[in-house]
């Protein structure tokens, strides 16, 4: 059984001259971990504070229990907070002997930006090469690596440096570089290019932290925060393109324009349907290509009229589900022949993969698999041949939502339907939902001005040259009306 342990009073000089000398008497501070020993070796000398904490037992300590020694109690003489510490000056001490202990220790971490990026880039290139079934370099790799990191000269393009913030240590990164850095970046660049490779260094900055945060300063994650932020600019001077630019919103006629080239160039470079089939629902349900690639045959549901779109993969976390996105019976009856007689979890929509046959020129097909990047499409043939040579896939995207807006849906149903949420819509869309809802906002108007009564006197007079006036003045002024108040073309008439 084990020994209980009564505190010792050792406030005041009284009380611990009347403790045994020699003896050992203890005050708990933290019960289980931290304690304040008192000691007086001989009568009539001082005693000694000693603070002892429990680290459980080890090979290095048997006992379980660590001592550090305070100083001599004001037993015969003031208290100084040096040397000489009263009750109350050696309890603050024991606390913070054990808070000292207790603290990460901080280590020296010579890991530098371009370090730090580096397991970012390897991520996101083994997720994409994941989803496509091969090796690949993802976007994010390439945009780091040309406008950070550097990279050597290929074929006939030259050796491109680093930039100067690669090189400087995390642990001494201000936000100073950061802004140095992206005040650096290319002025051609777009502000859509721009937003995402900020978007990746701060990623990648993050992920660093959450792995290194022992051994750097707790104010780095603001300092990344506060030197990649977004500069704040007069929208008078701003000649970036918005998200939805004003030529990217297509009319129903030019989406059909454009779905009519896409089956032509099908039909001419021999693809099956394939190229027409993801156009054409690209623009029917105005998702994602990456969401589309992902579509199985039991997404198309005949009977219901709709499209079971998978989720986006955008966003922390794994996320699941479809989304119903109904669609027409023209778009049903041009995926009947790639769902019938298929099973249920085959991807809806195909593409012919080839490889280059060896020591030859040539190409053969090997298989058919879903698609995996937009840039496999023939876009650029498309849209030079439909005489829209601007005009991006994700204008699909931005006419659909726009269409949603001018149809008066509710724009949370619009944000469902597109995966997306209504701050986004409200951000980038706004001016399309002011105009979108003006019939609504019509339908509110209500009659402000008194209607005149048929007894008021008041007769309309016709325009000059109009013929609007079709009615005559007998249909509209009672006939005891006064000569007074007749217009000067009808008195003494009738």
């Amino acid at each position: 059984m084990a020994r209980t342990v009564r505190d010792a009073k050792l406030e005041t000089r009284a009380a611990r001259d009347r403790l045994k000398v020699g003896a050992l008497h203890c005050r708990t501070l933290v019960p289980g971990k931290l304690a304040l020993l008192y000691k007086q070796q001989k009568a009539g000398t001082p005693g000694a504070w000693t603070a002892r904490r429990y680290v459980g037992k080890s090979d290095e300590c048997t006992s379980g229990y660590k001592f550090e020694r305070i100083g001599t109690a004001d037993d015969r003489q003031d208290a100084n907070g040096v040397d000489v510490f009263s009750f109350a000056q050696a309890q603050a001490a024991a606390h913070g002997w054990r808070d000292e202990a207790n603290k990460p220790k901080r280590v020296h971490l010579t890991l530098t930006v371009a370090q730090a990026v580096e397991p970012y880039r390897a991520d996101r290139n083994a997720r994409d090469s994941k989803r496509r079934g091969r090796a690949v370099n993802s976007d994010a790799s390439r945009r780091l690596r040309r406008y950070l990191l550097g990279q050597p000269a290929r074929g006939k393009g030259k050796a491109i440096p680093p930039a100067p913030l690669a090189g400087i240590a995390l642990s001494a990164l201000e936000e100073k570089h950061l802004r140095a850095w992206r005040s650096a970046l290319p002025a051609t660049l777009k502000t859509t290019t721009v937003l995402r490779l900020v978007n990746d260094l701060k990623a990648a900055l993050n992920a660093a932290y959450e792995d290194n945060r022992v051994a750097l300063p707790a104010s780095f994650a603001a300092v990344v925060k506060q030197g990649l932020k977004t500069p704040k600019h007069d929208d008078d001077d701003d000649t970036s393109d918005p998200v939805a630019r004003e030529s990217q919103i297509l009319s129903d006629r030019a989406i059909g324009h454009l779905i009519q080239i896409a089956r032509e160039v099908d039909a001419e470079q021999g693809w099956e349907g394939d190229v027409f089939r993801m156009v054409l629902v690209l623009a029917a349900t105005g998702a994602r290509f990456s969401q589309l690639a992902r579509l199985k045959v039991a997404d198309c549901q005949m009977a219901a009229g709709r499209l079971m779109v998978p989720v986006s993969r955008k966003g922390r976390g794994g996320k699941f589900g479809s989304i119903p996105v109904p669609v027409g019976e023209d778009v049903l009856d041009a995926l009947r022949p790639v769902v019938k007689g298929r099973p249920g979890d085959a991807a809806l929509l195909e593409r012919w993969h080839q490889k280059q046959i060896p020591g030859s020129i040539r190409w053969e097909r090997v298989r058919r698999g879903p698609w995996q990047a937009s840039s496999e499409l023939p876009w650029q043939e498309i849209r030079k041949r439909a005489g829209m040579p601007d005009i991006i896939q994700y204008a699909f995207r931005h006419s659909s939502i726009v269409r949603g807006i001018r149809q008066n849906l509710p724009i949370r149903l619009v944000a469902a339907l597109h995966d997306t949420s209504i701050v986004m819509i409200e951000q980038h869309y706004s001016r399309f939902i002011v105009s979108g809802l003006e019939e609504m906002a019509r339908q509110a108007i209500v009659p402000l001005v008194p209607a005149i009564k048929a007894d008021s006197k008041v007769v309309p007079i016709k325009p000059a040259g109009s013929e609007r006036f079709a009615v005559s003045l007998e249909d509209v002024v009672p006939l005891e009306r006064d000569e007074e108040y007749m217009p000067p073309q009808v008195k003494g008439g009738a």
